[in-house]
């Protein structure tokens, strides 16, 4: 299992410095959600901000759009230097449209899914994603509640790819933590993005390890 920390909790005014922190910790990938205040009730980052921190690690981009027009903006984020860029199935971009836009830069696409949801409404694009994100908490804002009756949507996201012979990673995002992982692997996750419990825990590569062995 990999563990994306997520920025969201991070010390915005030290970002660069909590980037390096946890990719000295050990982290996989770094977790960068942008939200627009319209497609979720919060304002984060945009691509300037993407471009400003890329430089302190190595570590891929995983840029978690939470906009209501995704397509506008998969320029912006490639030249920032994302390495995935996630969308919302719930946006108002076309989903085709926008994964071969993705494409067309060279980049990893994603689609995510509310807890509300459906998890078959991403099945029709599941030949053409690296990554799908399943919401385990409602999106918009960090240190909620991990939701384990998600767990179903990743076993079933994961048959389905076996049924069609894809290799299709899993990723949940929300309330994830040592205690909740092990739910989480149990289901089949691949990817863990964890806000809270990495930054705030009082050793970040102690956090990541134990999400990592759950």
């Amino acid at each position: 299992m990999k563990v994306a920390p997520s920025l969201l909790s991070c010390d915005f005014a030290k970002m660069g410095e909590e980037i390096v922190k946890v990719d000295n910790a050990g982290a996989d990938l770094i977790h960068l959600d942008v939200m627009d205040g319209h497609f979720v009730p919060n304002l984060t980052i945009g691509p300037a901000i993407v471009k400003a921190v890329r430089p302190y690690t190595q570590l891929p981009f995983d840029v978690h759009l939470m906009i209501d027009y995704p397509l506008d903006y998969i320029d912006a984020f490639a030249d920032a230097g994302a390495d995935i860029i996630t969308f919302h199935i719930e946006s108002m971009s076309e989903p085709n449209m926008t994964i071969d836009k993705i494409h067309s830069r060279g980049i990893k696409a994603g689609l995510v899914i509310k807890p509300g949801t459906p998890v078959d409404a991403v099945f029709p694009y599941l030949d053409k994603l690296y990554m799908v994100l399943v919401m385990t908490v409602e999106p918009g804002f960090g240190g909620q509640e991990f939701m384990e009756d998600m767990m179903p949507k990743v076993a079933a996201i994961k048959a389905e790819c076996a049924k069609r012979n894809l290799d299709v990673l899993v990723e949940v995002d929300g309330g994830i933590s040592e205690a909740t992982a092990p739910a989480a692997s149990k289901a089949g996750v691949d990817i863990c993005v964890s806000g809270t419990g990495v930054f705030k825990a009082a050793d970040p590569s102690a956090a990541i390890q134990a999400i990592r062995n759950s």
